[in-house]
């Protein structure tokens, strides 16, 4: 299966030269449709890592799919830009966290179960998260971030190694 056309889509979304929040939510309408399954990846693949699909020639998107194990998680973290996923397979969990007023600590705001074929996005500020995959099953999603991450390497702008309250 060939994600070109969700590259175009992308492309035309983003193009649209909107703010990160309406370029996110974009960017999701088009993930929606144009969503690809896990055979996508190759058996490798689709085995465990990080895989950077495509890089815009001209920096201002990037896709990644990422293979989650079971008890595989990030560490709380926000991002350099706007971020679109949608999960090809499994549940990807997403804990939802704010800074607190004085800064000291973190407070939980929610928790997102996002299943297979649903799709969720987020531009800062307000996108401090943690993702993580509960369950005895690999998850599969993809990411598309509003930065080219073969130049910068990662989209996190922060991880956040706070207290966290509830």
């Amino acid at each position: 299966m060939t994600i070109e056309p969700l590259i175009s889509a992308v492309r035309d979304a983003v193009g649209k030269g909107t703010d990160w929040h309406d370029t996110a939510h974009y960017v999701a309408e088009e993930l929606r449709r144009h969503l690809p399954f896990p055979d996508m990846l190759t058996t490798e693949q689709r085995a465990q890592g990080s895989h950077l699909l495509h890089v815009e020639p001209d920096g201002t998107f990037s896709m990644v799919a990422i293979v989650w194990r079971p008890g595989q998680e990030t560490r709380i973290h926000d991002h350099v830009t706007w971020c679109v996923f949608g999960v090809l397979q499994g549940v990807e969990h997403e804990d939802l966290f704010t800074l607190a007023e004085d800064g000291s600590s973190l407070v939980e705001a929610g928790v997102n179960a996002n299943l297979t074929r649903e799709v969720s996005g987020f531009a800062p500020p307000g996108d401090i998260h943690r993702l993580r995959n509960t369950s005895e099953e690999t998850t599969i999603s993809l990411h598309i971030y509003g930065t080219d991450l073969s130049r910068i390497g990662s989209s996190v702008r922060r991880y956040y190694d706070l207290p966290v309250t509830t």
